[in-house]
């Protein structure tokens, strides 16, 4: 769980410097066409972390909740 919000840290802090960073052009790139696009990848990566930190949310509580019925069951 710590390593899932670590990456999601270090993934907003990635998408704060690409979002600051003005790309200077370059001969034979197309800046303009690749800053329409500059962050798309972080907040992709953004949004897997939220979605597996949701997932690993689930089975914490689920598995939480069997443990806790079966030890109902010592006598």
């Amino acid at each position: 769980m710590l390593k899932a919000l670590v990456l999601l840290q270090i993934a907003a802090l990635h998408y704060d410097d690409l979002r600051t960073h003005r790309p200077t052009h370059r001969p034979g790139h197309r800046a303009e066409e690749r800053a329409g696009e500059r962050g798309s990848v972080t907040i992709e990566h953004v949004l897997w972390a939220v979605a597996v930190i949701a997932i690993v949310g689930v089975v914490v509580a689920a598995v939480t909740s069997y443990v806790k019925s079966q030890a109902g069951n010592i006598n």
